[in-house]
């Protein structure tokens, strides 16, 4: 599948649309590919690029020589711009962000809370682009103050860890308000309307994640990808919390038996606690770490039924394995129609 003529109107006016985020990000078309732990690794990342849009390595928790290693590894698969995805509380950020500038990388996005203004600086002054999420509109403005290059507004539709609101709502809420930096789109996008939808409410860009965990070229397990391709939007449910004393941070997954369980072992927990067994933080960091390593166990190692499938509402227009550059040009083709309907 092919995109349609850069010569139609609706590509004409797509190009017009999405033209920030294009040149901030460098790409032929401006879509981010959503950073997910273990799956956006050189293969995807790559791919992505090479298809036009702009591929994301998930650092997560590697450690600055395993980021050095992807980030390589991710270049010599494709000469096209990608970036690198940052927690900012991983303990070894400042060594991440080294590495980031050693390596040459031009762009960064930086995750997991809000990123202090010295580590912005510090990123653009080594001459790299740097974007940040904004959950809300106090937050996007803060992110502009301290120099943000481009920021991602991703709503609660969105797969792994969520916010509390949804994507449509945020748009309305940001969109109108900031215009100094590109603002990209995420959380419950699959389609090309969405696509264009977004832009024309000033959206300089998106961001998928879901739809592309079933790309040819994306390393997960057969049955994880089986398992989205099943799936209905309303399976993608965020974690239970069944005592407000023992936060939990949500999470959208597909419902397993896993997710089954994490309440029962909860209650479990909480009750140990109230005998007296358990102290609260311990309690605490016991809920907190049932889920440890359960993404790898479902989307590398297959274990689909007790791990961790986290998946955004997408998931439910997921319908097959494609070739990434075929989702790509689907999106653009679907966007492009939609546009030449107005």
């Amino acid at each position: 599948m092919a995109p349609k003529s850069e010569s139609e109107p609706g590509s004409a006016r797509l190009d017009q649309l999405w033209r920030r985020g294009r040149e901030l990000l460098g790409v032929r078309y401006a879509i981010l590919g959503g950073a997910m732990s273990w799956l956006s690794e050189r293969h995807l990342v790559a791919a992505i690029s090479n298809a036009g849009g702009f591929g994301v390595i998930a650092c997560g928790a590697m450690t600055p020589d395993l980021l050095e290693a992807e980030i390589k590894a991710t270049a010599e698969r494709t000469d096209k711009p990608f970036g690198v995805n940052l927690i900012t509380m991983h303990p070894e950020i400042e060594d991440l962000m080294t590495v980031c500038v050693a390596c040459g990388v031009g762009h960064v996005v930086l995750a997991g809370g809000l990123p202090r203004t010295a580590d912005i600086e510090r990123l653009k002054q080594a001459g790299i682009r740097v974007l940040g999420f904004a959950p809300a509109l106090a937050v996007a403005r803060r992110l502009v103050r301290a120099g943000i290059d481009g920021i991602i507004v991703e709503g609660a539709e969105a797969g792994g860890h969520i916010g509390p609101v949804a994507t449509s709502v945020l748009c309305q809420e940001i969109l109108p308000e900031i215009d100094t930096v590109p603002v990209f789109v995420a959380g419950g996008i699959g389609r090309g309307e969405a696509v264009a939808l977004y832009l024309e409410m000033g959206a300089a860009g998106v961001q998928l994640g879901t739809r592309f965990v079933c790309a040819d070229e994306c390393i997960a397990h057969e049955d994880f990808k089986r398992a989205f391709i099943r799936a209905n939007a309303r399976d993608a449910v965020p974690t239970v919390q069944v005592d407000p004393e023992f936060p939990v941070i949500p999470v959208r997954a597909l419902a397993n038996n896993g997710s089954q369980r994490f309440i029962a072992f909860q209650h479990e927990v909480i009750a140990r606690y109230r005998a007296g067994e358990l102290e609260q933080k311990a309690a605490q960091l016991e809920i907190e770490h049932f889920w440890a390593g359960a993404l790898k166990r479902a989307a590398i190692d297959g274990d689909v039924e007790e791990g961790s499938l986290m998946a955004g509402q997408s998931v439910g227009l997921v319908k097959s394995e494609q070739p990434t550059a075929d989702i790509i040009a689907e999106l653009v083709e679907q966007a492009t129609a939609a546009l030449e309907r107005k």
